[in-house]
């Protein structure tokens, strides 16, 4: 047997996964926006309302990330006044899966 039967190819981390969940579990709002998405708070206004500390401006650039993302759907109605409402994704319910598992290694650690 020679030496290149023996070879393994180095293995490449998940790069933008690993910047998504940095991004993600770095944001001091978004862990939130998930628990009150859970509560069926969908809208920013009643967010902001719920929480306090959370202002307008930082919920709204928590909100642009998850979306970016894919975690979050953005629905916009075309009402007067504007309304504005916020859905997990299938992706985001995936990725959810990941944020509790790593929640449960928090814990043990």
């Amino acid at each position: 047997m020679n030496n290149n039967d023996k070879k393994i190819s180095r293995i490449q981390g998940p790069s933008e996964s690993a910047r998504m969940v940095e991004t993600i579990v770095g944001c001091k709002w978004s862990l939130t926006v998930y628990q009150l998405l859970a509560q069926e708070i969908n809208r920013p206004g009643e967010m902001v309302r719920a929480v306090d500390g959370l202002t307008t401006k930082v919920l709204n650039q928590c909100l642009k990330r998850n979306v970016e993302f894919g975690i979050l759907d953005k629905q916009v109605f075309a009402e007067v006044p504007p309304r504005v409402e916020y859905q997990v994704t299938p992706f985001g319910q995936k990725f959810m899966v990941i944020l509790e598992a790593l929640k449960d290694l928090q814990s043990k650690i």
